[in-house]
């Protein structure tokens, strides 16, 4: 028996897709202002932005409190984020014992009486100068809408003889995180 074969080699075709794409991390960065409209970085404490207070806290007698604004939004570029207050340890000779203190957010960049009483609690009033906020506040992007932060220290009226002529420096931390 004799057979007759034939080989074949079968062609297939083929064809392929790809896909790519470049990643590049964003970036987070917040920038303050004490005026509410030029905002520039105060990143370290020594870099730290110096508030106007109203009174200047160098004449303060019972009864007084002083207000000050400080602004903080997110540069361009950054991606939105949180920020949380935070006190540090006051410095002087010893008036922050008889200092109290809180803070708002406010819809303006107008700080004062008015406008405080008006606000949003972030610390509350009568606090100790080394209480923090309570809740974190959002930034939006690229910095198209900052948070006002109005400031409001008191010398209570009950402040002893003994505060007189002491002294006090604060420096207040704002902690951005990324969102």
């Amino acid at each position: 028996m004799l057979g007759i074969g034939a080989a074949a080699t079968l062609a297939a075709w083929n064809d392929s897709e790809y896909g790519t794409a470049n990643f590049t991390a964003g970036r987070f960065d917040i920038v303050g202002a004490v005026d509410g409209a030029t905002f520039s970085s105060h990143a370290t404490t020594g870099a730290a932005a110096t508030l106007n207070f109203q009174l200047a806290p160098t004449a303060m007698a019972p009864g007084n409190s002083t207000y000050a604004l400080f602004s903080v939004k997110t540069a361009n570029p950054s991606v939105a984020g949180t920020l949380q207050l935070s006190a540090g340890t006051p410095g002087g000779t010893g008036l922050a014992a008889y200092l109290t203190y809180g803070v708002r957010t406010i819809a303006g960049t107008t700080c004062n009486a008015t406008t405080y009483a008006a606000g949003t609690a972030v610390v509350a009033d009568g606090s100790a100068l080394t209480a923090g906020g309570s809740a974190t506040q959002v930034v939006t992007a690229n910095g198209s809408a900052q948070v006002n932060y109005c400031f409001a220290v008191t010398l209570p009226l009950t402040a002893a003889n003994a505060a007189q002529g002491l002294t006090m420096t604060q420096t207040w931390q704002f902690l951005g995180t990324s969102s």
